[in-house]
C-alpha cells in the first residue's frame, strides 16, 4: 500500500464527521469553528450544519494526521498551518489560544476537473466575447492580474485563462499550496516548503520565483502574490518574461495595482515609492476583476480593465474594456448578467496584426480597431 493510499485512508477516517461534505460536489468550502460548530459553503451561500466532531481531541487528532503526512508541524508554538488533502483540497488550521473558540479548520475544496473558459461561460461567469478577448491577450503575452476578494474564484479563473497558453510553451507554476492544474504537458510545478522546528529547509515563494527564472520558462504563473516576491515578478515582467499570470486580493483594478506596489515595497530591496509604482505601471497590462454577488451567491467577472501606465501626477491610468451589467433574474432567482465590451479600443490593438492573430477575432472586432 503506497504512502498516498495510506494518507487518503487515514484522512478519510479522521475526517469522518465531514466526509459527506468532502464528497459533495455542490459544497465548495467547509469551515469548522471548534469541534461542534461546522459551516459549509454551497453554491456561494453559507449554511450551518448539524455535523460535529466527537470532541476537541478528535478534531486535534485529525489536524495532526494531516500535518504528519504533509511534513508540517503544528503546536502551541506554531499554531497556524497550511496544507492540502490527498485530493488537492486546501487546508488551513489555527489552534488555540490564537483561535479563541477552539480549533479552526477551513477546507477549500479542490475541483477535480480542469475548468476552461467554456465552462465559465456555461456557469454565467464569463461571456463569449470576454473569453475571446482574454484568449487573444494570452497569445499576445499580456501580463494579466486576476483580482478579487476571498472566495470569488480567482484560482479557478486563473486556471481557466491559462488554457489559452499554447501547448508548445514551457510553463512554471509557483504556489504556496498546489492548487492549479494546467492542461499543457510541459508544466513545472513548484511549491513552498515550510521550515522545520529548527528553522531549516524553508523555501519561500520568492526563493521559488528566483529559481524559476533559471529554468528557461516561456511563462511564469504565480498562484497568489502575497509578499516581497511581487517585486521579483514585476521586474521579470518588464525584463523579458512577458505573459505572466497571477492573482491578488483586491476589490478594484486600482486596488490591485496599489497592492502589488505595496507588496513590492516589502522586499529586501529599498525602493522609493514612485519607482515601485512606475515598475508596476509598466509591467501590468490587464486586470480581470472578480466579484461575488450577494443576491444569489454567484461569482462573476465584474470588469476587464486595461492598465495604461501613469499620468503626469504619477497616478495609475485605467481603461475599462468590459463591464458586467445585471439584466434581470431567472425564475429560480439567479442573476442574468451581460459582460460586454464598453466600446473602447485596446491601446495594444495594433499588435494583433503584428502577431498574425486576426483569424481569432469573431466577437471582439471593436476592441481591435486601430
Amino acid at each position: 500500500m503506497s504512502r498516498d493510499a495510506i494518507f487518503e485512508a487515514s484522512v478519510d477516517f479522521f475526517l469522518t464527521p465531514i466526509r459527506a461534505f468532502l464528497e459533495d460536489d455542490t459544497v465548495t468550502e467547509i469551515m469548522v469553528n471548534g469541534f461542534n460548530e461546522i459551516y459549509i459553503e454551497r453554491r456561494g451561500r453559507l449554511e450551518r450544519t448539524n455535523a460535529s466532531f466527537p470532541s476537541h481531541d478528535a478534531l486535534l487528532s485529525a489536524v495532526h494526521n494531516v500535518a504528519q503526512f504533509v511534513n508540517r508541524e503544528i503546536d502551541r508554538d506554531r499554531p497556524i498551518m497550511d496544507a492540502r488533502l490527498p485530493n488537492g483540497s486546501r487546508v488551513h488550521v489555527v489552534l488555540p489560544p490564537s483561535a479563541r473558540r477552539g480549533i479552526y479548520l477551513t477546507i477549500r475544496k479542490f475541483n477535480r476537473d480542469i475548468f476552461g473558459m467554456e465552462d465559465l461561460i456555461h456557469l454565467g461567469s464569463m461571456s463569449e466575447s470576454a473569453k475571446e478577448f482574454l484568449e487573444i491577450c494570452v497569445r499576445l503575452k499580456k501580463n494579466i492580474i486576476v483580482a478579487g476578494g476571498t472566495g470569488t474564484g480567482k484560482t479557478s479563473l486563473l486556471n481557466a485563462v491559462s488554457t489559452a497558453i499554447p501547448e508548445d510553451e514551457r510553463i512554471v507554476v509557483i504556489e504556496d499550496s498546489s492548487e492549479l492544474r494546467l492542461a499543457q504537458p510541459h508544466t513545472m510545478y513548484l511549491e513552498v516548503q515550510q521550515p522545520d522546528s529548527m528553522g531549516r529547509g524553508g523555501v519561500s515563494v520568492r526563493d521559488l520565483f528566483k529559481a524559476s527564472l533559471r529554468m528557461r520558462p516561456d511563462r511564469i504563473i504565480v498562484g497568489e502574490v502575497r509578499g516581497g516576491e511581487a517585486l521579483d515578478m514585476v521586474q521579470s515582467m518588464i525584463s523579458g518574461h512577458a505573459g505572466s499570470l497571477t492573482t491578488v486580493h483586491a476589490t478594484t483594478p486600482r486596488d490591485a495595482l496599489i497592492r502589488l506596489e505595496t507588496l513590492s515595497l516589502m522586499s529586501e530591496i529599498e525602493l522609493p515609492v514612485y519607482v515601485a509604482r512606475a515598475q508596476v505601471a509598466s509591467a501590468i497590462n490587464l486586470v480581470v476583476q472578480l466579484a461575488r454577488y450577494s443576491e444569489d451567491g454567484s461569482r462573476k467577472i465584474s470588469r476587464i480593465t486595461e492598465a495604461c501606465g501613469m499620468d503626469a501626477t504619477n497616478n495609475y491610468i485605467f481603461r475599462d474594456l468590459f463591464i458586467n451589467r445585471i439584466k434581470g433574474r431567472t425564475p429560480q432567482g439567479r442573476l442574468i448578467t451581460d459582460l460586454a465590451p464598453v466600446g473602447v479600443t485596446a491601446t495594444f490593438a495594433n499588435e494583433i496584426s503584428e502577431y498574425g492573430l486576426e483569424k481569432l477575432v469573431s466577437h471582439t472586432h471593436e476592441l481591435w480597431k486601430e
